[in-house]
């Protein structure tokens, strides 16, 4: 008898057998199987979020509210334990929020990544199936998420040791990023483990290492642009809720973590178009066989 294997869609999206789709024919994708030029990768991120606004805005507005209560919570508790100390209350609102900052893009990323896969698979996914296929590869997405912290501080840190050697630690750290931009929707795509899903990624992005390191780095600049007006909220709303410690600590910790979530779900679901066009250039994907009924 053959053994049983787990259901995967077209580009390995997977199913839950539980929650499988009525019968009839799928949802088209939001976004054509096709290879995409450089700028539908930069604008095509908006349109998938635009297809799955609800599921996106529950998603990254359960995240924000949590981090933030989060973030406050430790660092009252640290207040109150240090007397009120300037400078104990300052490290613990940095320490936690980057704390925050870490579970939340983890969160995000392996969540966005499985609705955006859905959605090329033709099944819409809300929040909870999302979290549930990212967390059946729970263990690989924390493993990716350890080490693209690691890589960044290792490289930012050699690259800070001159002030004038950072645009090419910059640099150095869009070409690392580019060799693994597709790691996380092959791991939830293919369902592989972490060296698995690095060396895929490593190998779909061949050859298009430079281009994609070039999304990378644009995408920072677009993000440092959406950060301006998200920063100047906290200090418009100052004007009416003053300077007081606490109001000034919930504003800042509350605009940089939106920065964050929204940067991050875009930048997921960059890595899903990126994953599918490279597949469709490299696999031929898009490619359908007459007669074939998938």
């Amino acid at each position: 008898m053959r053994p049983a294997v787990e259901t995967v869609g077209a580009v390995g999206a997977g199913v839950d057998p539980a929650r499988a789709p009525a019968p009839g024919p799928p949802t088209p994708p939001t976004v054509p199987i096709r290879p995409l030029r450089f700028r539908e990768l930069l604008d095509e991120p908006f349109a998938l979020i635009q297809a799955h606004l609800r599921a996106f805005a529950v998603l990254g507005g359960s995240a924000l509210v949590l981090s933030v209560l989060g973030v406050l919570g430790l660092t009252g508790l640290v207040s109150h334990l240090t007397d009120g100390s300037d400078a104990g209350t300052a490290w613990a609102a940095v320490l936690a929020t980057a704390a925050a900052v870490w579970l939340v893009r983890l969160v995000l990323r392996g969540t966005t990544v499985a609705i955006a896969l859905a959605d090329f698979h033709g099944v819409r996914y809300g929040v909870l199936d999302g979290l549930r296929a990212a967390g059946r590869r729970a263990t690989p997405l924390v493993l990716a998420q350890i080490m693209f912290t690691l890589t960044g501080i290792g490289v930012l840190l050699l690259g800070s040791i001159l002030v004038i050697t950072y645009p090419f630690a910059l640099i150095w750290l869009s070409c690392v990023r580019a060799r693994r931009f597709v790691t996380e929707p092959a791991i939830v795509a293919e369902h592989a483990g972490f060296g698995v899903g690095v060396a895929r990624s490593k190998e779909l992005v061949h050859g298009a290492d430079w281009s994609t390191a070039g999304l990378w780095l644009t995408q920072r600049c677009i993000f440092a642009v959406l950060a301006v007006p998200a920063f100047g909220i906290p200090f418009f709303l100052s004007d009416f809720s003053g300077t007081h410690r606490w109001a000034v600590i919930t504003l800042l910790v509350g605009g940089f973590l939106l920065v964050v979530t929204v940067s991050e779900i875009v930048e997921a679901t960059s890595r899903v178009l990126c994953y599918i066009s490279r597949r469709c250039v490299r696999e031929g994907m898009d490619i359908r066989i007459p007669g074939d009924r998938r």
